[in-house]
This record gives structure tokens, sequence and C-alpha cells, in this order.
């Protein structure tokens, strides 16, 4: 490893640890040469599949572009980073299982819609609406009703499990 201050080869691992769930290893590192430390990250890198866009052509996957759009539909909302972070390691997690080399644009904005319904509902509206290609106020409340009805449920669910364990 290349010191980042005085671009000598000879540098010494000080500590390792795990990062982000285990998916990447941390080191901090000292340069033999300079003495200044820095730390590196190490992750795995997978072969994704191909996005396949709406027209039938393919896309590479970038988890740049599925940050940015989560975090555009994000904007001004109170939600911590890790929470877009860990959303985008779920959906990665899921693109990486499918077992084929393409995967629809539809079913990645489908996983992003689920991401943000659990973390912040006006996110979710504000994604949906783009991705969904709201035309009208009417489209609006039908997304608004599916999601008040999946809440219920999911809080119905919740409250069958509490009492189960008391």
């Amino acid at each position: 490893m290349h010191c980042p201050y005085c671009s000598t080869e000879d540098t010494k691992v000080i500590d390792s640890r795990l990062a982000n769930d285990g998916g990447e290893v941390r080191r901090r590192r000292e340069c033999l040469n300079c003495h200044e430390r820095f730390t590196t990250y190490e992750k795995t890198e997978l072969p994704y599949p191909s996005i396949k866009k709406n027209d039938g052509s393919l896309a590479d996957f970038s988890e740049l572009k599925l940050r940015t759009g989560i975090m555009r539909a994000l904007e001004k909302r109170p939600v911590e980073v890790e929470h877009i972070d860990a959303a985008v390691a779920r959906i990665i997690h899921k693109l990486l299982a499918c077992s084929g080399r393409e995967v629809e644009s539809k079913q990645v904005g489908e996983w992003v819609i689920e991401e943000l319904a659990m973390i912040d509902d006006v996110a979710y509206v504000r994604f949906a609406s783009v991705y969904r290609r709201f035309q009208d106020l009417d489209a609006f409340h039908r997304e608004l009703d599916l999601l008040k009805h999946k809440r219920k449920k999911k809080n119905s669910a919740i409250s069958i499990v509490k009492t189960k364990e008391l």
C-alpha cells in the first residue's frame, strides 16, 4: 500500500476491524518512512447484474445512482445517513441474490419504494410520485391510502406478536 503522504510503499497495518456489518475491513496503517497514519477500507467487489431499462436496453448497475435517488427523495428530511446506508446495502444484497444476469429497473424501483416506506413516509410519496408517474391528485390519494393500509396491517401484526409474548 502506498503512503498517501510520501508515496512510499512501506506501510504497516496497526489495526484491522470489520466495518459496515462485516462487508468491509477497516485498516489503520502507518507509513514506515514518514510515520503518518491513514485508514484504508477493503470490500469485496462482486459482479452486479445488468439493469434492464424500460426500453429494453441494458445498463450497468450504479450504487451512486441508487444512493442519489434515495437521497433526493429524502432531501430536507430528518433521516440519519446510517439509515440510507442500510437501505442501500439491503437493496444491493437483494440485487446480488438475483439468480440471473439481468434485473428489471422496475424491480429495483420497487425495492427503493419498500425501503423508503420503512424510513420516511414523505420520501416514500416523493419517490413513488415520480417513479409511478402520478398524473393527478387522485393518484396521490390512492398511494397514501395504500401506505396507510400497509401501516395498519403492520401495526396489527406487531400487536399480535406483543400480545403472544405477554
